[in-house]
């Protein structure tokens, strides 16, 4: 599996999926979640509150992933994860790994083969952005999945991509 680190715009990377740092709630929010939803357009929202009527009433779990269409987006599908709030008391960083292990899994199972992250949880929820690096890059290395043959770590900051460029380098 290629894996790489890029500075850039999340919403416009041409990837099967691209995964969103969601809240529990799924219908949207600050940060990567917002600029998604944006981008996509309303078509997202609804089927978020889709989801929210018939699968998942009580939201998303932090760890777990789901997926909708990308809808105005470039990518074909977006694979919503929740991650864990350093500021809620949120810290085991299983967790975090979950996200993007999970997010892999289901993007597998949607035949995706190429998968575009954020530093999941790095932003509002508190985390450490070189603890979030390294916590992904080892996911994603560790993943024992078939069929992504490519995962870009598309960073919004200089700060997170030099994060995310060590954790590669290690």
């Amino acid at each position: 599996m290629q894996i790489t680190a890029e500075r850039g715009d999340l919403t416009s990377v041409a990837v099967d999926a691209i995964v969103n740092a969601a809240n529990p709630t799924l219908l949207g929010g600050g940060g990567v979640d917002g600029a998604i939803h944006a981008a996509a357009g309303p078509k997202l929202l609804e089927a978020c509150r889709r989801l929210r009527r018939t699968d998942l009433p009580d939201g998303l779990p932090p760890g777990q992933a789901v997926a909708t269409a990308g809808f105005d987006l470039p990518a074909r599908w977006v694979i919503h994860t929740v991650g864990p709030s350093w500021n809620r008391g949120q810290r085991d960083p299983a967790v975090l790994a979950s996200c993007f292990t999970t997010s892999l899994d289901v993007a597998a199972d949607l035949g995706a083969t190429s998968v575009a992250f954020p530093a999941i949880s790095a932003g509002a929820y508190g985390w450490d952005v070189d603890v979030v690096a390294r916590t992904a890059v080892a996911a994603v290395r560790d993943w024992q999945g078939r069929g992504v043959t490519e995962v870009r770590f598309v960073l919004f900051t200089a700060s997170a991509l030099a994060a995310f460029t060590t954790a590669l380098a290690s």
